[in-house]
């Protein structure tokens, strides 16, 4: 899961629709679409002892997993639940409050090109477009170090100098097996780089 910028001279839309026609000349197809969304909470002051920052939870939800919520707390676990986990969110108010204008989501198109699948996402936080996510998973491989240089490969022919680098989640998995929490935890990363570059002031954005 990557972030692409925003084409010199051309809005969110336009970039994303000059990817969108990139991976549709490789000969990808149209799969449907996908969304990703992110709810922030933070733990209630009173629990949180004088001087000490409390600590913020994600709630994040996949289309590819709609039976599952996943829970992240930043550099720490990430729990998948049952769809249900949002209910028991309401009832712990007490000691989690949804900080309500943090939500963040990214909703796009999915590309099916061979073995590939491909996410390509307009990340919105409100009513206004804040960024591109790129997502693209090599179907066959469970074991992402093994696929990364074909993954690397194939992402260089339509995304070109924007390919981003081996992502930090892998950097722990070594040899063992990718799981949907490791997808989450990128876009978690995603959306807190895509949140704090919004709070530089505009001048400071290429």
């Amino acid at each position: 899961v990557s972030q692409v910028p925003v084409a010199e001279g051309k809005s969110v839309q336009q970039t994303v629709e000059l990817l969108a026609r990139r991976l549709e000349a490789l000969g990808a197809d149209k799969q449907g679409t996908f969304g990703v969304d992110c709810e922030t909470y933070h733990t209630a002051a009173a629990l949180g002892t004088q001087g000490q920052t409390g600590k913020l939870m994600y709630v994040m939800h996949n289309s590819e997993y709609p039976l599952s919520c996943f829970a992240l707390f930043e550099n720490g676990p990430c729990l998948v639940a049952d769809a249900n986990f949002d209910t028991l969110m309401v009832k712990l108010k007490g000691f989690f409050q949804n900080a309500k204008a943090n939500k963040i989501e990214s909703r796009g198109t999915r590309y099916q090109y061979c073995d590939f699948l491909v996410k390509l996402g307009t990340v919105t936080m409100g009513p206004s477009a804040r960024g591109i996510s790129v997502e693209v998973e090599y179907c066959p491989c469970v074991i992402a170090n093994d696929c990364w240089n074909l993954l690397m490969e194939f992402m260089q022919s339509f995304m070109g100098s924007h390919t981003p680098g081996l992502p930090s989640v892998f950097g722990s998995k070594h040899d063992s097996a990718y799981s949907p929490g490791d997808t989450m935890v990128q876009y978690m990363e995603l959306f807190n780089k895509i949140r704090k570059q919004q709070q530089v002031p505009v001048a400071g954005i290429r």
